[in-house]
């Protein structure tokens, strides 16, 4: 028994390190990336957090307010590897509202991360963004890694998030301009989705 676990175990292993040592693809989701999808958030959130993520997903997928919707997965093989989601939103200047996105979730299996999928998907997704002439990108996450993307604080450039955010994680709340001359000319609350019009969502 012991020598078969041991050569399951190894079989095992020598799938997952072919798997990393394929290439990684970014596309578009497909109605049939859906069960992946959660699966994918299920093993990079846990069981805590994971099955309101799943369900927020879904949510937002089907809410006519978060279009037009922006959802990408990775994928190595025929397996799906991560996952991002940015829904559609608005700033609200009192003039004009301007062209917005909030990208959230950002999920990557874990025995996937740290090899960039999830800057992948960042990147890939900023290209379709600019693309489709969005002006603005929010998010509600690390500093340190959204950074790196070129986001920046953006509270202190005058975005209220749709709900308040503690001032000990005011620089969570982070701003993407797409085009060249937006900061500082516009300022105003950001309006999300229906589906994301929950405080809980909004606790860093």
């Amino acid at each position: 028994m012991k020598i078969r676990m041991m050569l399951i175990n190894n079989v095992a292993q020598g799938k997952r390190r072919q798997e990393q040592a394929m290439p990684v693809c970014v596309r578009t989701m497909g109605e049939s990336d859906r069960k992946l999808i959660a699966d994918v958030v299920m093993e990079a959130f846990g069981p805590t957090d994971g099955p309101e993520i799943v369900q927020l997903i879904a949510e937002l997928l089907a809410d006519p307010s978060a279009q037009p919707v922006l959802s990408l997965v990775a994928t190595t093989g025929d397996r799906v590897v991560g996952h991002i989601l940015f829904s559609g939103a608005r700033v609200e200047t009192g003039e004009q509202a301007h062209s917005a996105v909030i990208l959230a979730p950002l999920a990557v299996r874990p025995d996937f991360q740290s090899r960039g999928i999830g800057g992948r998907l960042v990147t890939e997704g900023l290209k379709w963004l600019v693309e489709a002439g969005v002006d603005l990108v929010f998010v509600l996450g690390y500093p340190d890694y959204y950074s790196r993307f070129g986001f920046a604080e953006a509270g202190v450039r005058g975005f209220d998030a749709p709900y308040p955010i503690a001032a000990k994680n005011a620089g969570a709340w982070m701003v993407l301009a797409l085009r060249p001359g937006i900061l500082g000319a516009v300022k105003g609350t950001v309006r999300c989705a229906n589906a994301l019009d929950d405080p809980r969502y909004w606790r860093e």
